[in-house]
C-alpha cells in the first residue's frame, strides 16, 4: 500500500467519523445541558481549525490564525459544513498528490510564530490523527453524558465501506 492511499483511506475514514461525531453534537444541542454541548463543539471547532490551519500549511500559505481555539464555537449548522468543506477538501487534495509531492518537506509558522518543517504527508498524517484524538475528547463528554459515542475506528470504517473485508477466501 502506498503513502498516498493510506492517506486517501484516512481521510475519508475521518469524513465519516466526522458525520457521526456532527449527528450526536445536533442530539447533545437539542438534549443535553447547554455546557456540555459548549464543551464538546469547542473541542470539535479546534479540530477544525488545525485542520484548516493544515490546509493552508500544506499549500505553502499563510494560515493567518494566532490561535487553535475559539472562546466560542459558532452555530452548529456553521461547524457542520465547515467540517464537510474541509473533509471533502482534505480527500481531493491527496487524491491529486504525487508521490515527490508527498515527501517534499515544507516549512511553515505555527500559531505561536515558532518555525516548523515537516514533510507533506507528515502534516496530512498529523492532520488524521490530530482529529480522531480530539472526537475521542468529544466521545468522553457523550459517553458521560449518554453512556455512548458514535463508531469512531478505522476498522470498523473500512468494514462498513467494503464489507466484502469481513467475507474469508475459500
Amino acid at each position: 500500500m502506498s503513502t498516498q492511499t493510506l492517506l486517501a483511506s484516512l481521510f475519508r475514514y475521518k469524513a465519516w467519523a466526522d458525520e457521526g461525531l456532527l449527528a450526536a453534537l445536533a442530539d447533545l444541542a437539542a438534549n443535553g445541558p447547554a455546557d456540555e454541548y459548549r464543551a464538546a463543539a469547542r473541542v470539535f471547532n479546534h479540530g477544525l481549525i488545525v485542520d484548516r490551519i493544515f490546509v493552508a500549511n500544506v499549500q505553502r500559505k499563510a494560515h493567518g490564525h494566532t490561535a487553535t481555539g475559539a472562546p466560542e464555537p459558532p452555530p452548529l449548522e456553521t461547524l457542520a459544513e465547515a467540517v464537510r468543506e474541509t473533509d471533502r477538501w482534505y480527500i481531493d487534495y491527496v487524491a491529486r498528490l504525487s508521490p515527490r509531492e508527498l515527501e517534499e518537506g515544507i516549512e511553515f509558522t505555527f500559531t505561536d510564530g515558532a518555525p516548523g518543517r515537516m514533510s507533506r504527508e507528515e502534516m496530512l498524517a498529523h492532520v488524521a490523527t490530530h482529529a480522531g484524538y480530539h472526537r475521542g475528547e468529544v466521545g468522553r463528554i457523550l459517553t458521560r453524558r449518554t453512556g455512548s459515542s458514535p463508531p469512531d475506528t478505522f476498522t470498523g470504517f473500512l468494514h462498513r465501506a467494503e464489507p466484502a473485508r469481513r467475507e474469508r477466501n475459500a
